[in-house]
């Protein structure tokens, strides 16, 4: 039995799945909307990018607000935004950047609303039925996190492995040598997005009950594997950053191939023209980075979210199906 086989939560009931039809370029912020159509997404990565026409508003009024550079107000959680419509639009979306509301341009929910919204909620919104709206805000928060770990899993589990290719290492995308998988681990790997998957069909109550904090550590120590596993095949000694503090940072052109930057606090940090090819970025702090120029190309676990918050231009390039921020 492998480590994702247990039961974590209770019960094996399964919500209606319904669809609300709500158009979705309505929702989206205008400024970031890509100015030339982006490469398609993978596939299996369709669902875990957002989309705000079949949501119900759930990062307006679940999520809480500091005033900051990225929030023009304060905002408990629960309480919707100000600028939340009737109809779960946003009042001030086309100029979101201009009212102070930056933060809202760059968060990515990896498709957790209209997965509570439309699955687990079965299109019964938290307006016509005000019972639902503690439940409903407890189960995206959770639901965040699942989908987030689906994003890492579904990019992981695309990797070569060793049972395939034998043991060469292969081409990345970026053309530099890249190790395969071993074997076991693409196991483990199918194995934990296979029972991630499961757990995002719960319940409300069966989301509350779970122990995200658990799960989220037994699939980190498979990303860990897959992390070494990738910037081995990248040649030389590799940067260790993993959490440093890099604010700030001068990093204009500096190699960081293959550089373990997990968690990194690279805000406002100058790495135009820096050589990021198969890096591992999860949880990486980009928020006003200067990217212009950068190669992320074969990058590992970089999400849209962390590309919206940094800055860039057209010589900067990004891992396949990641879009090119239109304010950029």
């Amino acid at each position: 039995m492998g480590p994702f086989a247990g039961a974590v939560t209770k019960g094996d009931r399964r919500p209606q799945e319904q669809r609300r039809t709500v158009s979705h370029e309505r929702r989206r912020p205008a400024q970031d909307r890509p100015s030339t159509p982006p490469p398609a997404p993978d596939a299996a990565r369709l669902p875990l990018l957002s989309d705000c026409g079949d949501c119900f508003g759930l990062c307006c009024v679940a999520l809480p607000f500091a005033r900051s550079a990225d929030f023009a107000l304060d905002k408990e959680a629960g309480r919707p935004c100000p600028n939340l419509r009737t109809d779960f639009a946003c009042g001030v979306h086309r100029d979101l950047r201009q009212r102070g509301f930056a933060g809202c341009t760059v968060f990515e929910c990896f498709g957790a609303g209209q997965k509570v919204s439309q699955v687990t909620f079965g299109g019964t919104d938290w307006r016509t039925a005000p019972e639902t709206a503690r439940p409903m805000f407890d189960a995206f928060g959770v639901m965040r996190q699942l989908h987030e770990l689906l994003w890492y899993l579904t990019e992981a589990v695309a990797l070569p492995s060793a049972a395939d290719s034998g043991s060469a290492p292969s081409a990345g995308r970026a053309g530099a040598s890249r190790a395969a998988l071993p074997a076991g681990v693409h196991e483990e790997l199918r194995a934990a997005l296979e029972r991630t998957e499961e757990l995002t069909r719960g319940t409300a109550e069966e989301l509350a009950g779970l122990d995200v904090a658990a799960h989220r550590g037994a699939v980190n120590v498979l990303l860990l594997k897959v992390s070494e596993s990738v910037r081995a095949g990248v040649p030389g000694r590799k940067k260790e950053r993993r959490g440093a503090d890099l604010m700030g940072a001068r990093l204009k052109g500096a190699d960081l191939r293959g550089a373990d930057l997990r968690g990194a606090y690279l805000i406002a940090a100058d790495l135009r023209g820096a050589d990021l090819r198969s890096a591992d970025m999860i949880g990486a702090d980009l928020r006003d980075a200067d990217l212009r120029g950068a190669d992320l190309t074969g990058s590992i676990f970089l999400t849209q979210a962390q590309v919206n918050a940094a800055r860039g231009d057209a010589a900067t390039r990004l891992p396949e199906g990641l879009r090119r921020p239109a304010h950029w």
